[in-house]
């Protein structure tokens, strides 16, 4: 038990801080504990969800991509237009994997061969992206996407449960497999941690990258498509500033943002607790204004407490090397 505190401690003070977040909703109006309203929140925290995954992947390797929401809208534009025009919908979903992709691929090779910095590169593809999501579409939505394609995300289970669900928890499995059980994860540590060593150590420090951006850009692309089976439609404003929530999620979950820590678990928790208080402040009638208010406030507090945790770190250090 004492193991599993030292290992998770993170994950575990901002799961009990949700679960007491979740009681303080329950207390101030009893229809916040329903099973319907738990539903409410997983699917609530699936698009943030996916898209955290992928951005806390980047973040790891002390990068970050701020193109993900653009990425998001082009997704939906492109399938939404393959799957009008006829193409079969499994067919057009390899298509949007793809597209992510080649997104991801590009905010990679700017980071990595043109030697750009990750914040400035993935805004300029964020602008870049987002222009060419308008040019596509004139800025017309694209409409009357077949029911053959939105059953696929956005059918129901036996409870309730929507397919999308259970995609976003596949990917939230793929990204653990990735960085806890393969050597690529522990190379976007290493990266995030000290560069210079990981190159030193025999790093492939390029390839390195281009694997969490590209990652990053097919949860981007995940995530729009998920979208268009839920609303049927498409357009260029889509996704746009989902990249702070998706931030946010992985900052709570215990994500460095210099890079070097953070897990599938804690962006998992970290996503759950903003759908929480997203949700439960619906419930209680708190203008949605006020949802951002307290977001960022949470996003501090998380920053703060990481700050603590590491002064605590280095402070036991120097107690046991006394």
């Amino acid at each position: 038990m004492k193991n599993i505190w030292i290992k998770n401690k993170r994950e575990l003070v901002v799961l009990f801080a949700t679960i007491v977040m979740a009681c303080v909703f329950t207390a101030l109006n009893a229809t916040f504990f329903t099973y319907n309203n738990f539903l409410t929140i997983l699917q609530q925290m699936v698009l943030n969800g996916i898209l955290a995954v992928g951005m806390m992947v980047t973040i790891i390797t002390g990068g970050i991509d701020l193109s993900v929401g653009c990425t998001f809208a082009i997704t939906g534009i492109t399938v939404a237009s393959c799957t009008v025009n006829g193409m079969n919908p499994v067919l057009a979903i390899l298509v949007g994997l793809v597209i992510g992709a080649v997104l991801g691929f590009f905010n990679g090779f700017l980071v990595t061969n043109m030697k750009l910095q990750p914040f400035i590169a993935t805004l300029g593809t964020m602008s870049l992206y987002r222009g060419i999501a308008y040019v596509v579409t004139g800025g017309l939505p694209v409409t009357s996407v077949p029911d053959s394609y939105r059953n696929i995300f956005n059918g129901k289970m036996i409870g309730g449960i929507r397919y999308y669900i259970i995609v976003m928890i596949v990917v939230f499995v793929i990204a653990y497999i990735l960085l806890a059980k393969t050597r690529t994860g522990d190379y976007l540590y290493a990266i995030g941690g000290n560069e210079e060593a990981a190159k030193l150590s025999g790093v492939n420090v390029n390839k390195t990258k281009y694997v969490a951006y590209i990652f990053c850009s097919v949860c981007a692309a995940i995530a729009g498509m998920v979208m268009l089976a839920s609303l049927g439609s498409a357009e260029a404003t889509a996704g746009s500033g989902y990249e702070t929530n998706a931030i946010a999620a992985a900052a709570i979950g215990g994500t460095r943002m210099a890079g070097g820590k953070g897990t599938a678990l804690g962006t998992f928790i970290g996503a759950l607790m903003l759908a929480v208080l997203k949700v439960g402040m619906v419930v209680i009638n708190v203008d949605s204004f006020w949802q951002f208010v307290v977001t960022g406030i949470i996003i501090i507090v998380a920053s703060y407490f990481e700050f603590v945790q590491q002064d605590i770190e280095k402070f036991m250090v120097r107690r046991k090397t006394a």
